[in-house]
């Protein structure tokens, strides 16, 4: 274990060296980054942020998490709340849960009409399109994870007190709706996978194996550390068409 460990100490130290090279590279030619971080609850987001961000610059660098949207928020058109946050010339905005809530929490707990959720299906690859004709670099991730490892988290997330502030109202859900947050999940690569803005799934039941791999593809996309970096693993690193068969059920 020990051994285990500080290769992955190692290798993340390196990984997070040539992050902050690249990123100095997209401020310097005013490049914009926007990350999309989606996943069912455990899947591994928040720590994943963790790494990515911890020596990014924090003036360029956002983490961008919104809560429940408000009374107003609900009568605007579906996007507009997000667009405020989106980067500026030399930015990376990193989306911790995303517009992706209308093709996930959304539909599956009853928040949004059926019409809302087709509407969104056929709008956000619109959306996507106009950002990235813009120039906006988009990389967007579906972080998946187990049954059996997300009950293993979701009870680890009941005893532990340190993780207090990761307990949510919905965590009871997220285990008793999984087969519905699935065809969610599905549904969702399938209308939403474009050349233009790809989905791409991290497997994560081993978060530092998921961690590392995350930041070697958005390494991969940005393709300027000059540095030597490993390949991602592409048994944990998919695109959405060959994952279908080995996504979580």
């Amino acid at each position: 274990m020990g051994k285990k460990t500080d290769a992955y100490d190692a290798e993340l130290e390196q990984l997070q060296l040539a992050v902050v090279k690249t990123q100095a590279w997209t401020i310097e030619h005013g490049l914009r980054v926007v990350v999309v971080l989606e996943g069912r609850d455990t899947a591994g987001k928040d720590g994943a942020i963790k790494r990515l961000t911890e020596y990014m610059s924090p003036r360029q660098t956002r983490v961008v998490a919104l809560p429940k949207p408000s009374d107003r928020e609900t009568s605007q058109w579906y996007f507009q709340r997000y667009v405020p946050h989106l980067p500026a010339a030399g930015e990376t905005v990193i989306f911790n849960r995303s517009w992706y809530n209308r093709a996930g929490v959304e539909p599956v707990m009853g928040y949004c009409t059926p019409e809302q959720y087709a509407q969104f299906l056929t709008d956000a690859p619109r959306f996507e399109r106009m950002l990235t004709d813009d120039g906006i670099i988009l990389i967007k991730f579906w972080l998946d994870i187990s049954r059996k490892e997300q009950a293993k988290r979701l009870k680890e997330r009941r005893v532990d007190p340190l993780k207090r502030f990761k307990l949510s109202s919905l965590d009871a859900e997220a285990e008793a709706r999984f087969d519905a947050y699935s065809d969610a999940r599905d549904r969702m690569l399938d209308e939403t996978d474009r050349a233009f803005a790809p989905w791409t799934i991290i497997a994560t039941d081993d978060k530092k194996t998921a961690r590392v791999n995350l930041i070697r593809h958005i390494l991969k996309v940005l393709d300027h550390c000059g540095e030597e970096i490993a390949a991602p693993d592409p048994d944990i690193v998919l695109d959405a068409d060959k994952a279908k068969s080995r996504l979580a059920r």
